[in-house]
């Protein structure tokens, strides 16, 4: 098979196993979970092959017309570059993984059927955005992981904190996507086409006639899919859906959308400074205020919540000072390590009963409980916090490279304000990153008291995933400066400033955090704490849905605990309840736009159902009234209408007689 026809069933068979799956999950059951990992699996092999027979060279381009629109054509193109190969097989991987570890996590789930084809119709959604080689096909695939994320986020809606959870992700996303949209039509006006690679061509040749508002618009978009400041705050609470759907989201799809859509059309964002300028000043608060935010978190997904949108910053900063290569770098490894982090963290949510970070601290024994997700947890938070050589380290320091030599000038893409901004920014990030990587290793596996539940082996669905995961995030790094090719040919390995000064900066945020726990277990009584929901032999799914709940009923939130013995307590200070509200910006939110729509409507209501229905509600009334009058008057006696009828009669004939006299006087 041809290069370009291989690529094409890279989406088409997750699509073709979602429909498979839905269509026999009720009536031949034993057949969904092969339709879940089979097409997958299929289609992450395929993505290697296509990989392979790319190799780093010319991109492929492939199109046919898909409907004529009198204008702008809208075409089934495919677009094979470097980046789009390499992103399709980390899609392609992590998604096998989740399949996997999905059948033992949710194995007596009885909406399984429904979740597996929903994961597999995420991952065709994400492979047809990477491919894509026209932006119209492209928003296709972008709304529909819109949509699936609205139902996986969802999946245990007998709790609020999921249904609330799936209701923000949707609007939250949605709400970007409206300038994102208008920002795509935009660009196609002043290009003439759809296509990338005609975009780009118009770009290069100076056809962008508004390039600055154009970048903006769809940089609304981007922070909406992306999780960036502003638009960010829907990422947290979709940690109320199940362990594997967090790691889809944040390792390989959705918020890797916004940032491969920068790096695909990043010269549209380079021809204006301003919009560039935007990106960095965005992804540095991103950055720096994901990190304190994660410092104050109890709940052990939320912290991954939030390092994931620090490390998306450290993305949208690498774009932002025109270094692609870096950005989706970063991406993969990303991708990598943060699903070892979700998936080990499902592992010991399971063992420990509880997603409490302050509950675990009290436990003893965790780490030897489940030695699988202790091992790869604490690799992966390594390549987390970029300690060399693990693959974290090699791709925030493109980053960090990228944007020095922005910040002094060996680079012209974007102004040197822009680099600057990223790398303070990105250093500090690293600080914090540290910290709060160090504070959950901590807290999850060096607690004391009582023994951990005994909840016996984990099932090896759920631990293989977590070993092949940690291959890329051990080794995926020493590739950097092998595999420039596929990517722009820039070089990625680390320059020594950069690495001395971000190597020192994570030691430093590491023992800071290291010794206010010492500090704080020491001081603190060791007493037990709530929202703990053990039950040996129960699934998995079932205890983290019980533990959230625990959680909330416990400490009031999901987010925060009272807990003396926490050393982001002490780190933090005063910026504590500050931080562990994500910086009060749900409240703003509420303030500024959920209460005043709130209030419109319940106006439209009382204008609705007052006034309006006392118009209609009165006229109907009047009529009636005359009908009751009428109907008195038809009493069957012909006497008595003719008796009507001469009096009527009557009185017509004296006025007139009046009105005649009236007007012969006049």
């Amino acid at each position: 098979m041809t290069t370009t026809t291989l690529a094409a069933l890279v989406p088409l068979l997750p699509f073709l196993g979602a429909v498979a799956g839905l269509a026999l999950g009720r009536t031949a059951p034993g057949f969904v979970r092969p339709l879940a990992i089979l097409p997958t699996l299929t289609a992450a092999v395929l993505a290697v092959v296509v990989a392979v027979r790319q190799g780093g060279g010319r991109a492929i381009d492939a199109a046919t017309q898909l409907t004529p629109t009198g204008s702008v054509p809208i075409d089934l193109a495919l677009h094979l570059d470097g980046f789009a190969v390499l992103v399709a097989v980390l899609v392609g991987l992590v998604a096998t993984c989740v399949q996997l570890y999905s059948t033992a996590y949710l194995r007596n789930d009885a909406r399984y059927p429904s979740y597996a084809a929903l994961v597999s119709l995420f991952t065709s959604a994400m492979l047809l955005v990477v491919y894509s080689g026209d932006l119209m096909v492209l928003l296709v695939g972008w709304e529909i992981m819109g949509i699936c994320s609205y139902f996986l986020v969802g999946h245990y809606w007998e709790t609020p904190e999921a249904r609330a959870a799936s209701l923000k992700a949707f609007l939250v996303t949605k709400l970007g996507d409206v300038p994102f949209l208008i920002g795509l039509f935009a660009l196609a006006a002043d290009t003439g086409s759809f296509r990338i690679t005609k975009i780009l061509a118009a770009v290069t040749n100076g056809g962008l006639d508004h390039p600055t508002l154009i970048a903006l618009l769809l940089l609304a978009g981007v922070a909406g899919k992306s999780a960036q400041f502003p638009l960010h705050t829907w990422l947290p609470d979709a940690m109320a859906g199940p362990t594997p759907v967090s790691a889809l989201i944040h390792a390989a799809t959705m918020v890797a959308a916004g940032i491969y859509f920068v790096a695909r059309l990043l010269p549209v964002f380079a021809a204006s400074g301003a919009a560039l300028t935007v990106l960095a000043v965005m992804a540095a608060v991103t950055m720096i205020g994901s990190g304190l935010a994660a410092l104050a978190q109890d709940d052990i997904k939320r912290v991954l919540a939030y390092s994931t949108i620090g490390q998306l910053g450290y993305m949208s900063g690498a774009l932002a000072v025109g270094d692609r290569g870096a950005a989706v770098f970063h991406l993969i490894s990303h991708g990598a390590f943060k699903a070892v982090l979700f998936l080990a963290a499902g592992v010991v949510i399971h063992a420990a009963g509880t997603n409490s970070l302050a509950a675990m601290s009290r436990m003893g024994g965790l780490a030897r409980r489940i030695p699988d997700a202790y091992w790869t947890m604490t690799v992966a938070l390594l390549a987390l916090a970029a300690i060399p050589p693990f693959a974290g380290f090699f791709s925030k320091e493109a980053v960090l490279v990228a944007a020095e030599h922005t910040a002094v000038g060996d680079r012209a893409v974007a102004p040197a304000a822009a680099g600057w901004t990223v790398l303070v920014a990105g250093l500090l990030a690293a600080a914090l990153t540290a910290a709060y990587a160090t504070r959950l290793w901590l807290l999850a596996f060096r607690g004391r008291g009582a023994e951990a539940p005994d909840h016996g082996r984990q099932p090896v669905a759920m631990t293989a995933v977590l070993w092949i995961l940690a291959v890329p995030t051990i080794a995926f790094g020493l590739t950097s400066g092998v595999i420039g090719d596929w990517f722009d040919g820039h070089a990625l390995t680390p320059s020594l400033t950069t690495a001395v000064l971000a190597t020192g900066v994570t030691l430093v945020g590491g023992l800071v955090t290291y010794g206010a726990w010492r500090h704080t277990t020491a001081l603190a009584a060791r007493t037990p704490i709530g929202a703990v929901a053990a039950h040996p032999g129960a699934e998995p799914a079932l205890v983290e849905a019980e533990a959230m709940t625990s959680h909330t009923a416990a400490y009031g939130t999901i987010a925060a605990a009272a807990d003396p013995a926490d050393p982001g307590r002490l780190l933090l200070g005063p910026l504590h309840r500050h931080a562990v509200t994500g910086f009060h910006l749900d409240a703003l939110y509420a303030a500024l736009f959920v209460r005043p729509v709130q209030q419109a409507a319940r106006l439209v209501r009382f204008l609705d159902r007052t006034v309006v229905d006392t118009y209609v509600n009165g006229s109907g009334a009047v009529t009636r009234l005359l009908g009751t009058a009428v109907r008195r008057a038809q009493t069957g006696n012909v006497q008595t209408y003719l008796g009507a009828l001469l009096a009527g009669s009557l009185v017509l004939a004296i006025a007139a007689v009046v009105f005649a006299n009236v007007n012969a006087g006049s």
